[in-house]
């Protein structure tokens, strides 16, 4: 795993990432030669050809990582890559005709964009099948041993097999039998005290500790001898952490949030917060002014009562403040009761609304809040005080989200969809932990990159 923006990504998923951006500018290259033959040298030469290149080039790059083609449930996915790569190319064709259109300038000969897209998608198509056949095998991938059993072996022996480009493979574990069914679950290769006959016995490279209770029962002797001989041995809470970018929190020690890196905040920390926010809501206001004018006047025509919706939330410290969205639901929805999450199909939700909700144009109101000092751009999102009250009362460590300010977007919401049930935020909770264990100017602002993607989208929303 490489570390970047303070979240850590397998070296696979980045080597695929630079491998294919390279075999896009080559593809693009190569398309130039194909359409002016021997007139190409021309081209780069007296036409700033290369930067023409790398213009398309970056469209086409930034619509293929649009359409997930990095993401961990699709890397691996052999069905919905040629869809999604097919999607994402598609987009591109559009965005360069429209390009060309507007500025005909940046055309370096006639069918060169379609021509180079071709090329791009058949060499794609044909890498991603040399990296399944990469990624898939054995031979190529680290083996991997866990000690325990409990919820947190079981979460991790789910991630290692699920996800290949994680370049390991699980030969099983040691501890108690798992629940887990044996088609499914990884075999067990003895008890804890078996360790040193099973690392004899298999080429095990790294050892991932995730047991329930190590008072007198972790071996640590048997563990340092096979750290100094070279075997990577893990706490199952880190690697859980590194893989998913979210906290254990059902399995989680005190003493593990207590001693390890991160939930500390600095003052200079605090400082840019607030100035990043400041300057990005600024900004944003004086650009969108136009369309939320636009999306005020749909709002006005399509049904009566206030095109401002305001509502109590929970910000930092557990103290309420009001937020500011544009009203998508039909006025007076939730009068006589609490305000229930918004379901699929939900009939509170208006015919502009719904349009509002997809692309979180809803959102845009809450810049204000931002320029007022209640909201980060970027931080965990704030709910309504009977919910999060609800929800502190059921699921431990809840409170830690109120530690820091609320913001209008943040990790959990790139990482996961609508929260509707327990289950869901209890998750929640899980990725604003990490946010909040790893904050970053670095994770900011692969957080917004994320979050253009999923409004442009449309994915998420209700």
């Amino acid at each position: 795993m490489v570390r970047l923006f303070n979240v850590y990504f397998p070296k696979r998923t980045l080597l695929l990432l630079i491998t294919e951006g390279g075999l896009i500018f080559m593809a693009l290259v190569a398309s130039v030669f194909v359409c002016l033959g021997t007139n190409a040298e021309v081209a780069f030469r007296d036409q700033h050809g290369f930067l023409k290149i790398a213009l398309v080039g970056a469209i086409c790059f930034l619509c293929v990582y649009y359409s997930d083609l990095y993401d961990p449930t699709i890397v691996s996915n052999r069905r919905e890559v040629p869809a999604r790569l097919i999607h994402g190319l598609g987009i591109a064709c559009l965005i360069v005709a429209a390009l060309y259109y507007t500025f005909p300038s940046c055309q370096i000969c006639r069918g060169f964009a379609i021509v180079g897209i071709s090329f791009i998608g058949l060499s794609l198509i044909a890498y991603r099948q040399m990296f399944f056949a990469f990624n898939n095998s054995d031979r190529l991938a680290d083996t991997a041993l866990i000690m325990g059993e409990g919820p947190l072996a079981i979460s991790l022996a789910q991630e290692i097999q699920t996800r290949p480009e994680l370049g390991l493979r699980l030969a099983g574990y040691l501890g108690q039998l798992w629940d887990a069914e044996p088609a499914t679950g990884p075999r067990r290769l003895g008890s804890i005290a078996d360790l040193s006959e099973v690392v004899a016995r298999l080429p095990v490279q790294r050892i991932i500790v995730a047991m329930n209770d190590r008072r007198s029962k972790l071996p640590v002797q048997e563990l340092l001898a096979l750290k100094t001989s070279g075997v990577m041995i893990q706490e199952g809470s880190d690697f859980y952490e590194i893989t998913t970018g979210k906290l254990p929190i059902d399995t989680l020690r005190l003493s593990w949030l207590i001693f390890s890196p991160g939930f500390q905040v600095s003052k200079l920390m605090l400082i840019y917060k607030r100035l990043f926010s400041l300057i990005l809501a600024g900004v944003a206001l004086v650009a969108l002014l136009p369309l939320m004018a636009l999306v005020a006047l749909a709002i006005w025509i399509d049904t009566r009562g206030s095109v401002i919706f305001r509502q109590p939330r929970i910000g930092k410290d557990g103290l309420p403040f009001t937020v500011y969205k544009f009203r998508t639901m039909h006025d007076g929805a939730d009068l006589g009761g609490d305000p229930l999450p918004v379901q699929e199909n939900d009939a509170r939700i208006t015919r502009v609304g719904q349009w509002l909700r997809r692309f979180r144009l809803d959102e845009t109101p809450q810049l204000f809040n931002i320029l007022l000092g209640h909201m980060y751009f970027v931080g965990p999102r704030p709910f309504v005080p009977n919910q999060e009250l609800e929800l502190a009362r059921q699921i431990p460590l809840y409170t830690q989200r109120w530690t820091v300010k609320p913001g209008a977007t943040g990790w959990a919401q790139v990482q996961r969809g609508y929260c509707a049930s327990l289950e869901d935020n209890n998750e929640k909770l899980a990725y604003d932990l990490f946010y909040i264990k790893n904050m970053s100017i670095g994770l900011d602002l692969l957080i917004l990159f994320k979050t253009i993607k999923i409004v442009l989208s449309g994915r998420g929303s209700r």
